[in-house]
């Protein structure tokens, strides 16, 4: 199965709630790559690459998570970043 590189923009209860931990511990322990981070406008951007599935059980992860309340999230698929060797947190 392929790498996918996809931004998901997340809208809800996503600030001050553990949301770039959870994702970027979560990430981290998939093996996925990319980075998390708060906008001004009270979403959250993340960008992930690796396997589809990873990223799918990426989310059920977030979903999951007692403070975090995600009302809807929007997707960008991206090309392959290459030179991506982690999973940070801004």
């Amino acid at each position: 199965m392929p790498d996918i590189r996809r931004r998901y923009i997340f809208y809800g209860r996503v600030q001050g709630v553990g949301f770039r931990y959870t994702a970027k511990y979560g990430a981290r322990s998939l093996g996925l790559t990319g980075f998390v981070e708060n906008e001004w406008d009270g979403t959250v951007v993340m960008e992930v690459q690796g396997r589809e599935a990873l990223h799918y059980k990426l989310l059920t992860l977030l979903n999951h998570n007692l403070y975090i309340d995600i009302d809807h999230y929007d997707t960008i698929d991206l090309p392959l970043d290459h030179e991506e060797r982690s999973f940070s947190s801004r």
